[in-house]
């Protein structure tokens, strides 16, 4: 049976209020604590990357948890349902430290909110994307369905992207504390509400009655399932690349572009970058699909990626005086971006027939708990780097712009950090990928086929 307008409606909502959250996280957190409060920039890499040492052991449990779910709402709704509320409210509590806090007691909070975001996060994100192969047959229709909740994934993420300093800077009235704080709550609200209206209006159409294994089991599918490990690969180096520059395009606008009101230059690019990363997915991709097949496209937004930050380097050494020149390499890098997202899914929804046909075993929950590690392992490693960058180029709340500006190894330091690091990582990631990786569409057909005769055996 189809999939009606109204089930995709509801899942897309999903996907725009859980993106808003994770960008939000993903992307100003750091600059929260670290710019705003005053932690240490170190201090807050370390955090963020030891939350995601962590979820090295929280996210594939938390798949098994799935996997073993049993209810009259089937096993990824009562999850979805619970681990939004709880995420909303932690997301809520992190953009909102206490005024009396400081020091070692503020790091404190940082660390214990985060992880507890990303352990809440963790709780609704599996069962979201394992949804699609339980309610969708393959082909086209998962693919089509991959292409819209990424699309809205997408949508979510502009909107964060290109609403965030514009609403701190009117909810707070300047005052960016105050401004996080009621924006992040705003936020939350919406996560919730558009999470519920998936809940109540899409179940999966089709189950399989097995029995549930254990860790050490999930662990030995997942490791035997060498596409899903190819896939999982390629993700972390692409969104490790992509997170980077997302992590420090803030300070980049602040203490290097500058001006008193560089907020308003963020969020034009911003606004330009994220217009373009929907056109992506909704637009671009489509159209390519037309005349290219999805790994044809993959290398395709590779190379625009790649060329991006390639132009974006000599920009930012030859003319920094045009805002509207740095439209030109955010073009290429948010549209290949938004193509990317896309694919990364469609070729890990592909994994999980992989790994019925390989290992007899149908492990959605495992596959895609190990999207939502590697997605959060990503933005760790990116928040790492980004920390180590602001350390060394003595970027901080109290850092005078006109004096950054003025040193050349600080300017030099964030520019290089923004881009040579994303390009080595893309290039490692598209070598490996075109090494790895067998799953050719006609591949993908030969094994639905060979599942459907081994279910009528």
């Amino acid at each position: 049976m189809k999939l009606t307008g109204k089930e995709k409606v509801s899942y897309g909502l999903g996907a725009v209020g859980k993106d808003m959250v994770y960008m939000f996280s993903a992307s100003y957190v750091l600059y929260y604590y670290q710019d705003i409060l005053g932690v240490s920039a170190i201090a807050m890499g370390i955090i963020l990357m030891a939350a995601r040492v962590f979820d090295a052991f929280n996210d594939p449990i938390m798949g098994v948890v799935v996997a073993k779910t049993r209810t009259k709402w089937g096993k990824f709704r009562p999850w979805l349902f619970i681990g939004t509320l709880t995420n909303a409210v932690i997301l809520y509590l992190m953009f909102a430290a206490p005024p009396k806090l400081d020091g070692n007691g503020l790091v404190a909070y940082a660390a214990v909110t985060y992880i507890l975001w990303g352990v809440t996060y963790t709780m609704m994100d599996i069962p979201y994307w394992s949804m699609i192969p339980a309610f969708t047959e393959g082909g086209k229709e998962r693919e089509g369905l991959s292409t819209l909740a990424r699309s809205c994934a997408g949508v979510g993420s502009a909107i964060v992207t290109i609403i965030t300093m514009k609403c701190v800077y009117m909810l707070g009235q300047g005052n960016e504390r105050v401004g996080f704080k009621w924006f992040a709550l705003v936020v939350a609200i919406l996560f919730f509400v558009f999470i519920l209206i998936t809940c109540l209006n899409i179940k999966e159409k089709s189950t399989v009655d097995v029995e549930a294994p254990s860790v050490g089991q999930m662990f030995r599918s997942l490791l035997q399932n060498d596409q899903a490990m190819t896939v999982v690969v390629t993700i972390v180096l692409i969104n490790c690349s992509i997170y980077i520059t997302s992590n420090l395009v803030i300070y980049f606008f602040k203490y290097d572009f500058g001006g008193d009101s560089w907020y308003n230059a963020y969020t034009l690019f911003n606004t330009f970058g994220g217009a373009m990363q929907i056109l992506a997915m909704m637009l671009f991709f489509p159209i390519l699909r037309k005349f290219l097949g999805t790994i044809q496209v993959f290398y395709t937004s590779f190379v625009m990626a790649i060329l991006g930050y390639a132009v974006l380097l000599i920009l930012m050494f030859v003319n920094m005086s045009n805002l509207y020149l740095l439209f030109v390499p955010a073009f290429f890098i948010f549209s290949a971006n938004g193509m990317l997202s896309v694919l990364t899914t469609v070729f890990l929804a592909n994994t999980v027939d992989y790994g019925e046909w390989k290992n007899h075993r149908r492990d959605e929950s495992v596959i895609f708990s190990m999207q939502t590690f590697v997605v959060k392992l990503a933005s760790g490693v990116a928040a790492l780097v980004a920390s180590i960058c602001l350390t060394v180029c003595n970027l901080s709340q109290n850092t005078d712009g006109a004096a950054v500006a003025a040193a050349g190894s600080s300017v030099a330091g964030l520019r290089l950090t923004m881009t040579v690091f994303p390009i080595a990582g893309l290039l490692v990631a598209v070598f490996y990928f075109r090494k790895k990786y067998i799953l050719s569409e006609q591949k993908v057909e030969e094994i639905a086929k060979e599942i459907k005769e081994m279910k009528k055996a």
